[in-house]
């Protein structure tokens, strides 16, 4: 016959469990960060060896200068995006194969990891070109002998495939908000400053998009996938998030689908081509904000009410600046930066209190 322990000695052992499972908890995503880590360097060593491998191919082992075609500047932040690429997919299938029991991807996870990965490798190539044009005014005439261009080329794709190995297999929103923040300002900014019409401006900022060059594609490509990621924030941003409405989460989701692909839709339809069809969306993308905003408090009525004095604010700010452009004080060019501006802050602090409404109530 077992003696039944005392209420004392049942809450002890109980204690002792739960600390036990803790402790196995702790050292299992302990070991779960360490074999990421590693994974990581193992990336980054990989780009490391193979970009200074091809580079010893393609410059022949002769000196480059540090900017311009035929550069070390260019091969390497061509090189980085490439490998941005490749290790983001690396890493997103690390991070699939190692969730246990995951559900099979559809076509739409596809599609956001493909539009993620290459925002990774845009960004990538356009921050790396414009450290070299940096370092090219630094060092003017200057050339990069061959060893040290051999370092360096692999040096930039090494680190950009370990952060973007990183990124891949810790994303989570709020580092998801930064990537779309990053790569629409370097798209953008990478389309003014490469445009064949210096005084675009003069226009609006769809003449970006307007032309057959480089610059053009750039400015439409980044439209395109900034609003896939937008679609992609919409989805996971409003999944779990609390409200006493019955369908308020689904109509905010479809508001921000609808701003994301009516953004994609602008690039791809150029307004020198489309015209109506062009203005409807960027029209329809205004509208679609004025009603999240207007909406919000009935959909999500939890939602913190300076947030949503916020977004009245930034509405009447869009609205003074579209009678400034109407009494010709502004240009089109300027109201289109200050919208597209405030809907993308106000579209990164809906997912941070979002989260912390989300925070607070599983606290409770």
């Amino acid at each position: 016959m077992t003696a039944t322990p005392s209420p004392e000695t049942a809450a002890a052992q109980a204690d002792t469990r739960r600390a036990h499972r803790i402790v196995v908890a702790e050292d299992s995503g302990s070991d779960h960060e360490r074999a990421l880590e590693s994974l990581s360097l193992g990336v980054g060593a990989v780009a490391f060896i193979g970009v200074a491998l091809v580079a010893l191919v393609v410059f022949r082992f002769e000196s480059a200068p540090i900017s311009g075609p035929g550069s070390v500047g260019q091969f390497s932040a061509i090189a980085s995006a490439a490998a941005g690429i490749l290790a983001f997919a690396a890493g997103r299938y690390v991070l699939h194969a190692r969730q246990s029991g995951a559900r099979r991807l559809g076509v739409l996870d596809y599609l956001d990891a493909a539009a993620l990965a290459f925002a990774h490798g845009i960004i990538a190539l356009l921050s790396w070109t414009l450290l070299a044009v940096i370092l090219e005014d630094a060092f003017i005439g200057a050339e990069v002998y061959a060893l040290p261009l051999l370092a360096l080329s692999g040096a930039a794709a090494s680190v950009t495939a370990y952060l973007v190995f990183y990124s891949a297999t810790h994303m989570d929103l709020s580092l998801l908000a930064l990537i779309l923040t990053v790569f629409l300002i370097e798209g953008v900014l990478a389309a003014m400053l490469t445009a064949s019409d210096p005084f675009w401006w003069r226009d609006n900022l769809s003449a970006l998009g307007m032309t057959n060059d480089l610059s053009a594609m750039t400015f439409n490509l980044t439209l395109i996938v900034a609003g896939f990621i937008v679609t992609t924030l919409a989805r996971y941003a409003t999944r779990g998030i609390p409200t006493s409405h019955a369908h308020g989460i689904r109509w905010v989701r479809l508001c921000l689908i609808l701003v994301g692909v009516f953004l994609a839709f602008v690039g791809v339809f150029p307004v020198n081509e489309f015209f109506f069809i062009h203005t409807a969306f960027a029209s329809g993308m205004a509208v679609v904000f004025g009603v999240l905003v207007i909406r919000l408090p009935a959909w999500i009525p939890g939602i913190p009410r300076p947030f949503v004095a916020l977004g009245w604010l930034f509405i009447a700010a869009i609205v003074v600046f579209a009678v400034f452009f109407v009494v010709r004080y502004y240009t089109l060019t300027a109201v289109e930066l200050v919208a597209g501006i405030l809907v993308f802050t106000w579209i990164i602090l809906f997912i941070r209190n979002a989260a912390a409404l989300e925070t607070d109530i599983n606290a409770t």
